[in-house]
């Protein structure tokens, strides 16, 4: 059991584990987790840490099929500018390693930034805190538990 799933059963907040098959020389986690499950890209959301300028490490969820708006995260954040963290920092203080960073049960809390398209969602899938492991839950999972915020996060076309 993963510190991501233990704080989930912890809140009491319904919750689906989905198992894959991972291959480690792929690259796009995310990627890899929608294909292997027959999951839409929009709805399997990938964990980013970003660094602001000031040196706060923030947390960014976005659907694998999108890049991050690094303008729209600092201005989420009320900063001038913000960076992708190093990925052994991201390790480092979530206690995950890259490809099974989960939101939840990390090792810091971080301040939370979820793209505002899961608002519209009944339910989205997350890392569950290992490789091969993704969570199926509801978006209020993400305000309730880490306070995050609902901004826009994307470009949109």
């Amino acid at each position: 059991m993963t510190p991501a799933i233990s704080e989930l059963e912890d809140a009491g907040f319904e919750y689906e584990l989905l198992h894959y098959d991972h291959d480690p020389s792929v690259g796009s986690y995310g990627g890899e987790a929608a294909n292997k499950l027959g999951l839409n890209e929009e709805t399997v959301f990938k964990t980013l840490m970003s660094e602001l300028n000031t040196g706060e490490l923030v947390i960014c969820l976005i659907p694998v099929s999108s890049s991050l708006n690094l303008k729209a995260v600092a201005k989420a954040a009320g900063v001038k500018r913000a960076f992708m963290a190093d990925g052994k920092v991201a390790e480092r203080r979530t206690g995950y390693v890259l490809g099974g960073i989960s939101p939840f049960g990390q090792s810091r809390r971080h301040r939370t930034f979820v793209e505002k398209i899961a608002l519209s969602m009944d339910s989205l899938y997350v890392s569950a805190g290992k490789r091969g492991q993704e969570i199926r839950i509801a978006p209020s999972a993400f305000s309730v538990l880490l306070d995050a915020s609902f901004v826009t996060l994307i470009n949109y076309d």
